[in-house]
């Protein structure tokens, strides 16, 4: 018996434009998941517009002048850093009038020392101990730490352990660290500063800061163009990487220790 064979019309191949269209639409799904992506990641990164960390604070010293300290307050801030010296003999010329309104207002305070690397660490110890009297409440003492000022890294470290272990000495709790992250990778990471807080700035970036050693920052100074009512000008704007009681407990302990 003879079947005859069914015959199926040819499939037309999509056109050209027809293929183009798909691609762009591919392009542009691809686009929107890669966007999704970078946005979840600076969601989960990004301490400033998601509030990811609740704990925010300033940093202030003769270049905010004149501050209305009633109005900041209101601002919700958890902690003020105070410029107090620099190198072996200057003092902030603003800083007894912001040390004591800081606390008039009671928000949590604390002081930072310049740090300049190739004047003696000893007399710079001294003019920070001299000129800062810490309450308990108070944060720790800072050392902040930008320049090199012509010392090598080896230098630079030894000097800052003298530094460093003088005023733990006289107040009797670990000073923090302030440095920035290229600056920290560059000098700092891997060496003996294991034991003491770090405050890392790092400004318009999503990501935290990335310390080559592995290591977590305490505070992260993000901004350094923040506004707030009552001071004229930009402020340096920073988080704490922990809750309110977590910093409480950072702080001088009852009973403070100062060198006569």
């Amino acid at each position: 018996m003879h079947i005859a064979a069914t015959i199926e019309p040819a499939t037309e191949a999509p056109s050209k434009a027809w293929r183009e269209k798909t691609r762009e639409q591919l392009r542009m799904v691809l686009c929107i998941l890669l966007i999704g992506a970078a946005a979840w990641m600076a969601y989960r990164e990004f301490p400033g517009a998601y509030g990811k960390y609740k704990v925010k604070g300033i940093d202030v010293s003769h270049y905010q002048a004149d501050i209305d300290w009633n109005k900041v307050a209101q601002a919700n801030l958890g902690f003020v850093f105070v410029k107090a010296t620099e190198g072996i003999s200057l003092n902030d010329q603003f800083f007894c009038d912001n040390w004591e309104a800081i606390k008039k207002v009671q928000l949590r305070r604390g002081a930072y020392h310049f740090f300049r690397p190739s004047v003696s660490p000893e007399q710079q110890a001294l003019n920070f101990i001299r000129n800062v009297n810490l309450k308990p409440g108070d944060l720790p003492p800072v050392l902040d730490v930008e320049v090199l000022d012509g010392v090598n890294k080896i230098e630079l470290m030894s000097n800052m352990i003298t530094w460093l272990y003088m005023v733990e000495i006289a107040y009797g709790v670990k000073p923090i660290i302030y440095t920035n992250q290229k600056f920290y990778n560059t000098y700092l990471a891997g060496g003996h500063f294991e034991d003491y807080p770090l405050w890392i700035a790092r400004y318009h970036s999503l990501r935290q800061p990335r310390l080559a050693d592995g290591r977590q920052w305490q505070f992260w100074q993000h901004k350094d163009t923040g506004e707030l009512p009552g001071i004229e000008g930009a402020v340096d704007f920073n988080v704490f990487q922990g809750s309110e009681n977590q910093l409480e407990a950072l702080c001088m302990p009852g009973e403070a220790k100062v060198m006569p």
